[in-house]
């Protein structure tokens, strides 16, 4: 019976330790609001009303999908998706573009601040591209859609 339990107790604790734990920011999030400052402007966006706009992270990959509601039948007619690799160190989180619809964006990184709080993500940083004359504060804030 001793032998049963020790062998139950050590299988449970192999597998215990080959499940890596899952980071908060892992999942699905839709954008909620997106803010971008430039040349002390700002422009508000809210994604519930006439656009989507999704970002799914994994463990390793992030990507994005935008489109417009009214399936490109009017003048509100947009499509975006873009990806790549990200990296987290404490409350910065860096995106790596390797790929996107906007193809002067790709191989540019930008850096976010970012904090979680129950389902909303809340990223904050500034996307530079120097040869296309971009320089902008982004505010976005994310509600999880998959738990």
């Amino acid at each position: 019976m001793k032998v049963k339990t020790a062998l139950l107790f050590l299988i449970i604790s192999i597998i215990s330790c080959n499940q890596q734990k899952k980071h908060p920011i892992e999942g699905t999030w839709k954008l909620l609001k997106g803010t971008l400052i430039e040349n002390g402007d700002t422009v508000i966006t809210d994604y519930t009303k006439n656009i989507s706009f999704i970002k799914i992270i994994n463990s390793s990959h992030f990507s994005f999908l935008q489109h417009d509601l009214k399936k490109g039948k009017d003048s509100t007619v947009v499509f975006s998706s873009g990806g790549g690799k990200y990296t987290i160190n404490d409350s910065l989180y860096s995106e790596n573009l390797e790929y996107c619809s906007a193809r002067a964006w790709e191989g540019n990184n930008f850096k976010f601040s970012y904090l979680i709080q129950n389902d909303t993500l809340v990223q904050k940083g500034i996307e530079k591209i120097e040869n296309q004359g971009i320089n902008r504060i982004n505010i976005e804030k994310y509600v999880k859609i998959n738990k």
